[in-house]
């Protein structure tokens, strides 16, 4: 884990990143993957990453999609009404309940939005990607994304693989099991040289 983090501080610290450089005219999306048993690791280490870029004078916009969908629903006043519910609610009708009020296109990137706009950064961190599923799912977020955060790189870290290849495009695969074989417009943050 060492290894990563130093490859990602080198990374995230470099010119030819926050300018994003080597990306041809894609939009400036990048996966950190890693192994689900190392999401509490990591998440110390995007921490000590934050303080570390923000000390070398790099800001970061940290976005746990989790915090995020709990403040939103907060914000609608049914937070309280979806606690109660979930223990006697099927599992299946609460995740459409919470798809549809937690819809990337209509409600959650339009909060990311507000967010980008009120914050001076150099780099966006998305994180909680594992907690929000299988309501909320990562390719539909860097999807709905595409026009709003491609002024700045964007980062999420993401409990799992990803593949890309130019013959059978792009796939994540949550938390090493679910595959999804979608087209991602991002770069594994480990392929990308400083």
């Amino acid at each position: 884990m060492k290894d990563t983090f130093d490859h990602l501080l080198a990374v995230f610290s470099s010119q030819r990143f926050l300018n994003k450089q080597g990306i041809g005219n894609e939009v400036p999306f990048f996966i950190c993957p890693f192994k689900p048993e190392e999401a509490v690791d990591m998440e110390r280490y995007r921490g000590q990453l934050t303080k570390r870029l923000e000390q070398a004078g790099k800001r970061v916009l940290d976005i746990n999609l989790y915090d995020l969908s709990v403040d939103l629903l907060k914000q609608r006043g049914i937070w309280e009404r979806i606690l109660e519910m979930e223990q006697s609610t099927p599992k299946e009708r609460l995740k459409e309940l919470l798809q549809g009020v937690l819809d990337p296109e209509t409600h959650l990137v339009p909060a990311i939005s507000d967010r980008l706009a009120n914050a001076d950064f150099d780099v966006l961190f998305l994180s909680g990607v594992g907690e929000v599923f299988p309501y909320i799912r990562s390719h539909n977020v860097l999807n709905n994304l595409q026009s709003t955060a491609k002024e700045k790189p964007t980062v999420m870290f993401f409990p799992g693989e990803y593949t890309h290849s130019q013959e059978a495009g792009a796939s994540l695969d949550l938390f090493g099991r679910l595959h999804d074989d979608k087209f991602y417009r991002a770069f594994n943050i480990f392929h990308y040289e400083t």
